[in-house]
């Protein structure tokens, strides 16, 4: 096993402005360090788009570094490979790169949202009474909701407020509690699994 040091995520997210994705990589770096492994803190690499996410990620494949990718999958994963679901995607097409192994695929299932929503304390807290939480999805397995009912439901229920992904996503994402984010998201407790195993002195 490589160095922990080594460890570098690949994620989706932050557009394509520099303080969007510098704010993306502190709320997952947050987030991180809350779940345990503020003494063992991957390297993250936020890349915009999750096309770039894969080419970034695969050029590190071809370097010989130890990485993970993380994106949304962007559609249901009927897959039990996460490799053969973007190979299979309209729109990805996505070949595993040489030197990558299954496990270094992970999503935050159909968008980054379904970890917001995994814990509704956060939600709670950040908008108070104006949250309208009968607008919001009503499925306890978050990870099935599909993309534009989640940010459709997030978007009205936070309507007052203004929510929006280059605002508030990432407050919130870095609040979310990773004990209930594990408990609640199977996608989630396989990312960290990894990062356990990965990190291990």
């Amino acid at each position: 096993m490589r160095r922990q040091e080594s460890l570098r995520i690949f994620v989706e997210g932050g557009g394509d402005n520099h303080l969007t994705r510098s704010r993306c990589k502190q709320a997952f770096c947050i987030l991180i360090e809350r779940a345990g492994f503020a003494d063992r803190m991957p390297k993250f690499t936020v890349c915009g788009s999750r096309s770039r996410a894969y080419e970034m990620f695969s050029t590190a494949c071809g370097l010989g570094e130890e990485s993970l990718l993380l994106v949304d999958s962007e559609g249901p994963v009927s897959q039990a490979s996460p490799w053969e679901h973007v190979r299979i995607r309209q729109g990805d097409g996505w070949v595993r790169p040489p030197g990558a192994r299954e496990e270094d695929l992970h999503f935050m299932v159909e968008c980054m949202e379904a970890w917001i929503l995994a814990d509704m304390a956060v939600l709670r807290r950040k908008y108070g009474q104006r949250l309208q939480e009968s607008a919001l999805p009503k499925r306890r397995d978050v990870e099935m909701v599909p993309k534009q009912e989640l940010l459709a439901g997030i978007t009205r229920a936070t309507s007052a407020a203004d929510y929006s992904k280059g605002k508030q996503a990432f407050e919130l994402l870095e609040a979310v509690d990773p004990v209930v984010l594990r408990e609640r998201c199977p996608w989630a407790e396989r990312f960290f699994a990894e990062l356990e195993l990965r990190t291990r002195a």
